[in-house]
């Protein structure tokens, strides 16, 4: 009698809980996986890759978006609807046909899909960043700017596999200033990458001033042997540089391997 009391209350709460949202079930199946009913501020289609930016959820903008939030689906497998006005059923995991073009080359089944700066639509990914998911099938057209659709298994998360990648130092940490969430080997790798520019300034600027210094109070004592400090002067500002420079290196490895 107790189990059967506390299976009605915990069914109960359980109902009071979802009561604002619809559960529905399609009966046949586009894409495989949960959606949720969001208000979306834009115009989008069926595959569409939606991002969770300031202003709400919009179409997708920019390549290897941080802000990736999933694909529109007309027809998910369930879905939790929302009653608010403009709500598009919008899937964050599992199996979805996603709008792509071929922006960055032909799509091969099992390459990383990536946003691209076509609104709503994917790419295939070679460079390190954030990614939709994997391709589960091939995708070639000459116009690529033409949008076509495949399906895609749906995994947002920062990709960091790409050891011959042609990002830079500063799109790396574009990324980072612009992601809402890392993984943890990705938050220490940035720190890592942070701390190694930061203390290679730092001792370039500090090695720079005592150069200067010394470089005036030597021409200060002997200005015969001017010429001889100019360039111990110059020589040693350019290996201050180099101590900047080779920060800089090092942080950028740390963000590719």
């Amino acid at each position: 009698m107790k189990k059967l009391l506390k299976t009605g209350i915990f069914l109960l709460l359980i109902s009071l809980f979802i009561s604002p949202l619809k559960i529905v079930f399609a009966a046949q199946d586009t894409a495989s996986g949960l959606a949720v009913s969001i208000p979306v501020n834009d115009t989008v289609k069926d595959g569409d890759i939606i991002s969770s930016t300031q202003m709400g959820y919009k179409l997708s903008r920019i390549a290897y978006d941080p802000t990736t939030y999933g694909v529109v689906t007309s027809n998910p497998a369930i879905l939790f609807e929302n009653p608010l006005p403009g709500s598009k059923s919008v899937l964050t995991t599992g199996k979805a046909y996603v709008n792509v073009t071929t922006i960055n080359g032909n799509i091969k089944k099992n390459d990383l899909i990536a946003t691209s700066t076509i609104p709503g639509a994917g790419q295939k990914a070679d460079l390190n960043g954030f990614v939709l998911g994997t391709a589960l099938e091939d995708y070639s057209n000459a116009n690529k700017s033409q949008k076509g659709k495949i399906l895609v298994s749906i995994n947002i998360h920062y990709n960091g596999a790409f050891v011959d990648t042609k990002t830079n130092l500063i799109q790396q940490f574009k990324t980072m200033g612009t992601a809402t969430f890392l993984t943890p080997l990705a938050s220490l790798r940035y720190l890592l990458a942070g701390l190694t520019v930061i203390i290679a300034f730092v001792l370039g600027f500090i090695y720079f001033g005592r150069v200067a210094s010394k470089g005036v109070e030597a021409l200060g004592r002997n200005p015969l042997a001017g010429r001889l400090i100019e360039i111990s002067v110059v020589l040693n500002v350019i290996f201050a540089g180099a101590i900047v420079l080779a920060g800089l290196v090092i942080a950028y490895l740390i963000l590719i391997i």
